[in-house]
């Protein structure tokens, strides 16, 4: 099972055109994007992730991670090239992205579960640990529109962090809330490491990565330019700066 890979880019590149406004947008349909300028954000990118390893992506702000998770969690897709990804996916990226602001957030819950792929028994068996989990008390039964962006991603959180995930994907910049709830959600980060499930971590901290993985990606200007120890890639990284 350890050697099972689990998430695998095989000469993936993804490209995005730029459009100068709206309207430019609007008649880039009828032209096929004729004359609009494109932006690479990732170029030939290979590399594998085996079940159960802990990898940190690292790189400055362009350096193409945001675009990297997005297409591992199926909410964007590859120019060219091939990505297989093996087993149920839970992102720490955008927590509140299908949450009914008219729905409670007891209803939310079934709601982004049936969205990630869970039935009603599997919601059933999980809804009690999100609950508690969130700790939003009384507001767990009122609209999430009456939410404040705090409680909404600790609702997102709590919902991803349960759904017993193959492959977790974290953005450390992502802000749950106080301090003591981010030590909650550092440690059942932990713990979910220890069952075993595999983990991406973006970071631009070296402690960190080090205290969360044991391999780093470096990525400079879209290109995978050091894949292999933590400290390595950080020394990648430095150079760079």
């Amino acid at each position: 099972m350890m050697n099972e890979t689990v998430i695998k880019f095989e000469n993936v590149t993804k490209e995005y055109f730029l459009y100068k406004s709206q309207k430019a947008r609007f008649k880039a349909i009828f032209t096929n994007n004729k004359g609009v300028k494109k932006h690479v954000a990732l170029k030939d990118i290979n590399f594998e992730v085996k079940h159960g390893e802990s990898v940190g992506i690292i790189g400055r702000n362009g350096a193409g991670k945001s675009t990297l998770l997005k297409m591992i969690t199926g909410v964007s897709f590859a120019t060219s090239g091939n990505i297989t990804v093996n087993g149920k996916v839970a992102a720490l990226l955008e927590l509140t992205a299908g949450f009914s602001m008219d729905m409670t957030g007891r209803e939310n819950i079934y709601l982004k579960c049936y969205l990630l792929g869970l039935d009603n028994s599997e919601i059933k068996e999980i809804e009690d640990n999100i609950i508690e989990f969130a700790n939003l008390g009384e507001y767990i039964d009122q609209p999430v529109r009456t939410y404040s962006s705090g409680m909404k991603m600790r609702l997102g959180f709590a919902i991803n962090i349960n759904i017993r995930p193959d492959i977790l994907v974290i953005d450390e910049a992502l802000s749950v809330g106080d301090a003591d709830f981010r030590k909650k959600c550092e440690s059942k980060i932990k713990e979910l490491k220890q069952t075993g499930i595999t983990v991406l971590f973006v970071s631009h901290s070296m402690a960190s990565v080090r205290d969360t993985c044991e391999r780093a990606i470096y990525l400079c200007n879209g290109k995978i330019e050091y894949d292999g120890s933590v400290e390595e890639a950080f020394q990648h990284y430095d150079k760079k700066k």
